[in-house]
């Protein structure tokens, strides 16, 4: 892993580790760092809902919550959008305070609609 692919991931791990204790660590490594929980309702487990992960050319942020609720997408900028690929990762080769802030806050409100499904209780 570069360094520059380091300071991503600990930043993007950072959005993540606020939310502890709402959701279980279900990975912490040097390169993947997962959340769980809830009650998947086919598989009656425990799934995850966040990760960040490095990958070859880019470390990526996946957020199920987004997934779930692509309404969540609404009023997101265009240079965020641009990150995504799919329907619930974003891609970072370089640190990008702006669109931090902004996935930190989308994260928050994903979180949120995520707490509220019945799965989640």
């Amino acid at each position: 892993m570069t360094a520059k692919f380091a300071e991503v991931f600990s930043a993007l791990r950072g959005n993540l580790e606020r939310h502890v204790g709402k959701f279980t660590v279900k990975e912490d490594t040097a390169t993947s760092y997962c959340l769980e929980g809830g009650v998947h309702p086919t598989h009656k487990k425990p799934f995850p809902i966040a990760w960040v992960a490095v990958g070859k050319a880019y470390v990526s942020f996946h957020h199920m919550g987004v997934y779930a609720r692509p309404s969540l997408l609404e009023g997101v900028s265009k240079k965020l959008k641009a990150r995504m690929q799919g329907k619930s990762c974003f891609n970072f080769s370089s640190v990008n305070q702006v669109l931090f802030t902004e996935l930190e806050e989308l994260t928050v409100r994903a979180f949120e609609a995520f707490r509220n499904a019945p799965f989640m209780k």
